[in-house]
């Protein structure tokens, strides 16, 4: 049989993953001549050999793959010439126009983690060992194709046996590009306020004055973070201090799972996000021992996660119980990733700095994922999973190239092009002038790493988001088209994309619960009932019209949200509803008559059906956090934790139901009436937060299901941040799910507003599609 050649074209995420050793092995068991070569859309393959073998070859490339690989296409076309003589290679890698991916960061793999541990090993106690496996990919790249000269790595030049290992084809470290020993690779200390710190180990060091009480800053792989003993109440007390962070629950990091389990209940799905290459923070079931008060106040579940980098391996191998690992910043503030940074904003909050001078290009964060009854939820998408491409549906492949520049808090950005979209690393909040200028440097990288020139600028409808001012001036400057996109709608694509729900299969009732989003008609939306998909949408129903007196400070004193909320639904008469309570007296102390102006003579008090200051509005009457919030849905998320020990017996509120034009609206004055009795009953507070949340799924869901009947539509999607809400999101699910709909949470993206820039990005792409069809 002849010998023939082909040239296969492989995307997805095949490149600083081993992809080219793996393809090399394969064509040399099959006997095959021709080079494999990185370049800037993948893999490009000439393979020489007889027709049925080439077939193998290109099954095998479909099928088998490197741990941290995926493998989208593979494409082949003939190819003219002689076989080469020289067997099969590893070609150089070329230069073009990108349309590859950058795969995430991914922790520790086995193998390292071995090699680090073993006394006889070159790499023992080496803080920095990777291999294609695992290690930094994203916090260092700086340009594709994804080689050394284009990390931050290219400042250690390799020694002979990191050179060797590189240059072997059969070696795992085969063109591993963070490859590098203690000759030849990043080096680690420990310094102090007057300097580097002597001493023969820094880890060692360091986990001398964590045991001691200290609070020491150790540079990780995409920042900075702020460590103390989370076993020490007063350690853990003074970083809260120190980093201006009065409330908001800190992250653990354990030695292993079994340190977990002796604080946490840790379920096998939940072992296996903790330990896979993501490494994320998962929030888990405070179970058994306690840690420190101060770590999670008013939850009950605390952020744990594993060791993911040598540095962090070898820190907790050398302590006998998990630390507190929280972003190295003052509160709000992006996450230091620069030494001098750090040695000047970390000054007076750190008392010691473990340092290496790898040099992190990227920022990360670390994700947050929770697993629920319905599967993981992505609460925060950074570390370890940005920014693997999000594969769409077949009807976005000629959409022309969209940006899109996401929502004002969590915010991320997303680029599309080629039926692919690839979502930022979380940001943060754009109010921030630091995390402003990190949002600003992400999109200049990641437009220079993907050269992407966007044809179509996608901005949320709100005028005053800095994301939208950012992204007006960005199409000014291009010359890009804008398309403004209503929030909530955002939300509702950003789910089925991530689904792969295709265009005209895509209509779908729609629950999108948030805090705020501008709404079609200017109203503050927040609680909403929508019918549509990629191309449009209906609105349903949606909560109560309510005040917001203040504006954004009823977002901030949940107290305010209180007053509207039951002079709106019981009238001027509302504070009699508690006589005889504590709530009442507490209420009947703060400047109503100063707010009841407001109200009455529309001074700053736009209307909102926002389901977050529902949750406030609740929250208050509960005497959870009603002078202040200390970080956003603080008041939702303890007045959760208070409700769960009684989601299942504790029955529900009642709530009306009338209908404005067509479109449902709650009436809640059953809700409020029967809460009122329950306060001046001294009914416990978990049993009232339990009602409440119960009352309110069971309301939404029967909208949402009498919307989708009345339609002909089975599928009901939930977004929105309010969906980060656990006991709200399972009794939802359950109901709609006995009553035979198909139900979508959201897999790949967060519910909140870090997914609003993928659903920007696909309602954009589809306006464009149209326009250009006529």
């Amino acid at each position: 049989m002849s010998v023939q050649g082909r040239r296969y074209r492989v995307r997805g995420l095949v490149q600083g993953v081993g992809f080219r050793p793996h393809v090399w092995r394969l064509a040399n068991t099959l006997g095959l001549s021709g080079t494999v070569r990185n370049d800037s859309a993948g893999v490009e393959i000439d393979a020489w050999g007889t027709a049925p073998v080439l077939e193998r070859f290109a099954e095998k490339l479909r099928d088998s793959k490197p741990a941290l690989a995926r493998v989208e296409t593979v494409a082949w076309q003939s190819l003219d010439g002689t076989a080469p003589d020289d067997g099969f290679r590893i070609a150089e890698s070329l230069a073009g126009d990108v349309s590859t991916g950058i795969v995430p960061d991914a922790a520790t793999c086995a193998d390292c983690r071995a090699e680090i541990l073993d006394a006889a090993n070159r790499r023992y106690r080496y803080a920095f060992a990777n291999c294609t496996h695992c290690g930094p990919r994203l916090s260092i790249v700086e340009g594709i194709p994804y080689d050394r000269a284009r990390t931050s790595m290219r400042e250690f030049e390799m020694c002979g046996d990191c050179a060797s290992e590189y240059a072997d084809p059969a070696d795992r470290r085969f063109h591993a590009q963070p490859n590098c020993c203690p000759v030849c690779g990043p080096r680690l200390w420990l310094e102090d306020a007057k300097g580097e710190v002597d001493t023969v180990d820094p880890i060692v060091a360091a986990a001398g004055l964590l045991r001691d009480g200290r609070i020491v800053a150790v540079k990780g792989i995409g920042g900075f973070h702020l460590a103390c003993d989370a076993l020490n109440g007063a350690a853990v007390a003074e970083l809260r201090r120190r980093k201006r962070r009065q409330a908001k629950p800190f992250a653990v990091m354990a030695r292993d799972v079994a340190q977990i389990r002796q604080f946490c209940d840790v379920s096998a799905a939940e072992e296996q996000l903790l330990s896979g290459p993501a490494a994320p923070i998962v929030l888990l079931e405070r179970f058994g021992l306690s840690m420190a008060d101060g770590i999670a106040p008013g939850q009950n579940r605390i952020g744990a996660m594993l060791p993911y980098t040598p540095l962090h391996i070898l820190l907790m191998e050398a302590l006998d119980g998990p630390v507190v690992l929280t972003s190295g910043n003052l509160s709000d503030e992006p996450q230091v990733i620069d030494n001098d940074e750090a040695r000047q904003r970390l000054a007076g909050v750190a008392d010691a700095w473990l340092m290496h001078d790898r040099a992190i290009v990227n920022r990360l964060d670390d994700s947050v994922v929770r697993f629920d009854t319905n599967g993981p939820q992505i609460l925060r998408r950074a570390r370890g999973m940005a920014p693997a491409p999000i594969a769409l549906a077949a009807g976005f492949a000629d959409a022309p190239p969209v940006l899109a520049m996401g929502a004002e808090l969590k915010s991320t950005f997303c680029l599309l092009r080629d039926g692919q979209a690839v979502v930022s690393q979380h940001i943060g909040d754009l109010q921030d002038a630091a995390t402003h200028d990190d949002y600003l440097k992400a999109l200049r990288l990641y437009r220079d790493i993907y050269r992407f020139e966007p044809r179509v600028i996608a901005v949320d409808r709100h005028p005053d988001y800095h994301a939208t001012r950012i992204g007006e001036a960005l199409a000014a400057e291009t010359g890009a088209q804008i398309a403004r996109i209503q929030h909530h709608h955002a939300h509702l694509a950003a789910c089925l994309a991530e689904h792969g729900i295709a265009p005209g299969d895509d209509r779908s009732v729609a629950l999108i619960l948030d805090g705020t989003g501008l709404g079609a008609d200017g109203v503050i939306w927040g609680g909403e009932v929508l019918v549509g998909g990629y191309d449009g949408f209906e609105r349903a129903g949606h909560l109560p019209e309510t005040p917001l007196p203040g504006g954004e400070q009823a977002a901030r004193q949940p107290w305010r949200n209180a007053v509207a909320h039951l002079d709106g639904a019981l009238g001027a008469d509302w504070l009699r509803e508690l006589d005889g309570t504590e709530t009442g007296q507490y209420l009947a102390a703060k400047p109503l008559p100063m707010l009841e102006t407001m109200v009455a003579r529309g001074i700053n008090s736009p209307l909102s059906t926002s389901t977050g200051r529902l949750f406030d509005a609740v929250a208050a009457l509960l005497g959870i956090c009603p002078d202040r919030q200390h970080y956003e849905g603080q008041a939702a998320m303890e007045m959760e934790a208070l409700a769960t020990p009684h989601a299942k017996t504790a029955g529900g509120y009642p709530v009306d139901v009338i209908r404005k034009a067509g479109i449902a609206v709650p009436t809640l004055r059953p809700l409020w009436r029967a809460l009122a009795e329950d306060l001046r009953k001294g009914a416990e507070h978990g049993i009232i937060a339990a009602r409440f949340h119960n009352g309110l799924a069971d309301v939404l869901a029967s909208i949402a299901s009498q919307a989708a009947m009345q339609r002909g539509l089975q599928r009901i999607v939930l977004s929105g941040g309010v969906m980060q809400n656990r006991l709200l999101t399972h009794r939802l699910c359950a109901a709609l799910t006995a009553g035979g709909h198909e139900v979508l949470l959201h897999r790949l993206v967060p519910a909140n507003d870090g997914g609003v820039s993928l659903g920007q990005a696909v309602v954009a792409a589809r306006l464009a599609i149209a326009e250009a069809a006529g």
